[in-house]
């Protein structure tokens, strides 16, 4: 009975914290104050109705990278710096998520497929290969199936819903899952990076002062709905349908929700995919392997025009 009363108390405590923090904004801050910031131009621009943080950089066809589950533009800071030598790079911030606005409302994953388009009209940019990490990279996939020609090369490592769906944890996480939040997120927090790559420690208590910054009633919204959402999703669904030219990456160490069967399933699902595994890389590949990512991601984008 100890356990249990012991159990609900912290329960409460983090349901009241997390309200006491969600109360003291109701959108966040529009740019970094505390945490770092991006050394590229922040821009802002209004797409339905909100207003998105973005990065635009470089000269080329354009490639749109598409951030991580609660994730910001600062995610792809060097990837950006690589790839922008050949192409125009775009980044934005979901609404809910980094310095874009947090309304408090409903999310899912339709939602976020139609801010990717909207947010390409509204910057004028039509054919562009698109790429992402976790959430993104499920993301990307789901707008490569949606429209194969507005996106003719996609890349996804670590993608959600690279598995089967999971109707009943995505219940809980709807209707209870904030009281929880602050518990989860550090759960969370042990699958982004591998235990042995040397920057894990910098990156989480950068990662947490950055949620610090930005808790709102609209950024756990977001947080719940879009995990929600993955859980209650599988891309085996729709793989066999993204037909074209597609780069899967995966580091071996990335084991949450049995992922490397997940990734592998959808190398097999997806006619023309290549697979890329990294070896002692977790979850984070972007932060883990920098440099190699890029190289793959300039590997794959250079190999055919995209008029073919």
């Amino acid at each position: 009975m100890s356990l249990i009363m012991a159990a609900l108390l912290v329960i409460v405590v983090c349901a009241i914290a997390l309200r006491r923090r969600a109360a003291k904004s109701a959108d966040g801050p529009r740019r970094p104050i505390v945490v770092r910031a991006t050394p590229y131009a922040q821009r802002d621009i209004n797409v339905d109705g909100l207003r998105l943080r973005y990065i635009d950089e470089g000269e080329g066809e354009p490639i749109l990278l598409v951030p991580g589950h609660t994730s910001r533009i600062e995610e792809y800071d060097d990837v950006t710096a690589i790839l922008r030598s050949r192409y125009r790079v775009l980044v934005f911030d979901f609404p809910g998520s980094g310095y874009s606005e947090k309304p408090d409302r409903p999310y899912d994953l339709a939602f976020y497929d139609r801010t990717i388009v909207g947010f390409l009209d509204a910057v004028g940019v039509g054919q562009c290969f698109i790429a992402g990490g976790s959430l993104g990279g499920n993301l990307a996939l789901r707008a490569a199936r949606a429209d194969p020609a507005r996106f003719p090369r996609v890349a996804a490592w670590g993608p959600g819903s690279a598995w089967e769906r999971k109707p009943v944890m995505a219940a809980f996480m709807r209707h209870f899952g904030y009281l929880l939040f602050l518990v989860t997120v550090r759960i969370q927090s042990m699958f982004w990076f591998d235990r042995g790559w040397h920057g894990r420690k910098a990156a989480l208590r950068a990662v947490f002062a950055y949620y610090r910054e930005v808790m709102c009633r609209g950024f756990v919204r977001m947080y719940w709905g879009i995990a929600a959402d993955q859980l209650d999703t599988s891309l085996f669904d729709i793989a066999a349908e993204i037909r074209q030219p597609a780069l899967l990456m995966w580091g071996d160490r990335d084991h949450g929700f049995d992922m490397g069967a997940g990734v592998l399933r959808l190398h097999a699902l997806m006619p023309r995919s290549r697979l890329v595994v990294f070896a002692g890389a977790g979850h984070s590949l972007v932060a883990e392997r920098t440099e190699a990512v890029a190289r793959e991601l300039l590997k794959f984008f250079a190999e055919t025009p995209r008029s073919s």
